[in-house]
Parts: structure tokens; C-alpha cells; sequence
């Protein structure tokens, strides 16, 4: 017996053929290319105003300068730079921690009810303007570390960070960093706590049947799984506490020095807070100088975003659910 084969049987099988677009998925589609087209010339329009703005501040002469007087650009702005990235490094050390802590305990120790009113409280800290963060450091927080501060430099003045003669206001740049931390906290646990709650429980589940305690199973299912997530919210809390300036500007005088020391009187300030408290004061060259600053901050700030960006991509190939 022979069997015949048609021609539709041995004719190449067609492409598969393209989905129709309905007009709502046209409409949503071209609306977020024009959102992101938006985001991308608002970007570039930014950086281009600092730069051609910031152009007078890198001219050679600064004698006609009421905010170089007489220094280069380079000299005057390194040590707010400095005091920029030194407030929001020891701000994040001291936040991530805890944010990570209330976000486990949030996730996967507290009960049902508990963790929901947390949950609130953390959201509505978040939306708390950065004034009344200021004040509060400056009427309230710093006055309470006076004595504290005396305590570390009796007993652990052998440190650099904390020898020299304290404080007797509390305002220095150690407070200005737990006022940012504090600040910071609600964006980093909130963050952390979503990433937590979408670890798959089948992992959780597996861990805890093959006798792991919560801890163990936290450690070995929820915290690898976590991981980018948490560099991301740690970044944008990181981001926030760089280009804070009002709660910074209550707390810390003006002052271009460039020390380690967290107790004592004198202390560096960063880029926001010095063109918050200079500019009313600016003219000519002097408000291209403030313009040239927030150009250097807007440079730190992208750099910090695309080491986040790179750190979360070079783990996006891992995933608790491989």
C-alpha cells in the first residue's frame, strides 16, 4: 500500500502569524515609549542647563567671586563633595541594617495584624517632609546626643572618628548622618519588605521541611533570593540621602573642611546644604559656582545609580525560582 502525500501536507508550514494590536494595547504601548521619551530629554535637558550654566565657574579668574573668593572651583567644591558622600555613607551603613531587621520581622516574624499596622507606619514616614526631619535633629535629636557623644570620646577616643574635643550643641556631621538615616529608613524598609514577601514559599516551605529553623530558612531561601533587591532600595535610599538638603542645612554651619572626625565642632557640609544656605547671597559668577556644584552632585548621584544598576544586573541571571 503506497500512500499519497498532498500538496497542503508537504507545503512549508507559514510563518505564525503577527497578534492584532487592539486600540487599547496601541494606546497604552505608545503612551509609556512617550513616558520614557519624556523621562530621557527631561534628563538630558537638565544636564545640559547645569553644564552651560556652570561654564563662568571654571573661568581662571575668581577675584570678581563672592563664593570662591580667590580659590579655584576644584578647591572650593571637594570638600562639600566630600562631606556628601561621608554623611550619606555613614547614613546608610547605620540604615540598612535596620531596615533589613523591620522588613524580615515585618515579612516573616510578626503576626498578621502586627505587621500590617507596621507596614502603615513605615509608608506614612515616608511621606513626611525632610523639614520637619531638620528641625527635629536640630531642636530635639542633637541636644540628646550631647551626652552620648561625651561618652564615646571618653572611652573611645583612641578611635580617630571619635577623639578631639566634642561638641557641647550636638550639630555635627555624625547627627546630620542619623537624621538622613532616619530619613531613609521608611524607603529601604518598605522596599526590602515587597522583595521579601515574593520569595516563593515553595523555597520557604522546603527549607522548613528539611528541619532548617526560621533564621536558617530566612538565611538560606529568603536572603539570596532578596539580594538585588536589597542593593536597589539601598541605593535609593543612598540616592535620597545625597541630594538632601533641608534636614542637612538645619543641622550642620557652612563650613569647607574635610575631616573624618564625627564629634567634633568643625565639619564638612555637602553640596545641597551649601547651595541652599549660599544662594540667596549668589550673583554673577557666584550663582554659576552653585549651578557648577549641583552639576558635580548631579554627576555623583547618576554614578551611585549606575553602580546600583550594574550591581542588580550582574545578579539578575540568579533567582530563587531556578
Amino acid at each position: 500500500m503506497t500512500t499519497t502525500t498532498t500538496g497542503r501536507d508537504s507545503a512549508p508550514s507559514s510563518a505564525p502569524a503577527k497578534p492584532v494590536l487592539r486600540p487599547g494595547d496601541r494606546i497604552f504601548s505608545g503612551t509609556a515609549l512617550a513616558a520614557g521619551i519624556i523621562i530621557l530629554a527631561t534628563l538630558g535637558l537638565v544636564a545640559l542647563f547645569l553644564i552651560v550654566q556652570s561654564i563662568p565657574a571654571f573661568k581662571s579668574d575668581t577675584s570678581h567671586n563672592n563664593i570662591l573668593d580667590g580659590q579655584s572651583f576644584l578647591t572650593w567644591v571637594w570638600p562639600f563633595v566630600f562631606g556628601t558622600l561621608w554623611a550619606s555613607a555613614i547614613a546608610l551603613v547605620v540604615a540598612a541594617p535596620i531596615a533589613i531587621g523591620i522588613a524580615l520581622f515585618i515579612s516573616h516574624y510578626s503576626p498578621r495584624r502586627l505587621a500590617g499596622v507596621l507596614g502603615y507606619i513605615i509608608d506614612l514616614l515616608a511621606a513626611v517632609p525632610s523639614v520637619v526631619f531638620g528641625l527635629w535633629g536640630a531642636l530635639t535629636f542633637a541636644p540628646m546626643l550631647v551626652p552620648f557623644y561625651h561618652w564615646l570620646n571618653e572611652y573611645l577616643g583612641w578611635i580617630p572618628i571619635f577623639s578631639g574635643t566634642p561638641t557641647g550643641t550636638g550639630k555635627t556631621i555624625l547627627t546630620a548622618s542619623l537624621v538622613l538615616a532616619v530619613m531613609i529608613l521608611p524607603i529601604m524598609t518598605a522596599i526590602c519588605r515587597e522583595v521579601f514577601l515574593q520569595t516563593p514559599k515553595l523555597h520557604e516551605e522546603a527549607a522548613l521541611a528539611l528541619g532548617a529553623t526560621r533564621w536558617e530558612m530566612v538565611r538560606m531561601a529568603v536572603l539570596p533570593f532578596a539580594r538585588s533587591g536589597i542593593v536597589s532600595g539601598a541605593m535609593l535610599g543612598l540616592g535620597r540621602a545625597l541630594g538632601e538638603t533641608m534636614a542637612v542645612t538645619l543641622v550642620l554651619s557652612p563650613l569647607g573642611v574635610v575631616t573624618f572626625n564625627l564629634l567634633n565642632p568643625e565639619n564638612p557640609t555637602t553640596i545641597p546644604a551649601i547651595i541652599a544656605l549660599r544662594f540667596p547671597e549668589a550673583h554673577d559668577e557666584g550663582v554659576s559656582t552653585l549651578v557648577a556644584a549641583g552639576l558635580i552632585l548631579f554627576i555623583v548621584t547618576f554614578a551611585v545609580n549606575f553602580i546600583a544598576r550594574w550591581i542588580v544586573n550582574r545578579r539578575a541571571e540568579f533567582s530563587g525560582a531556578n
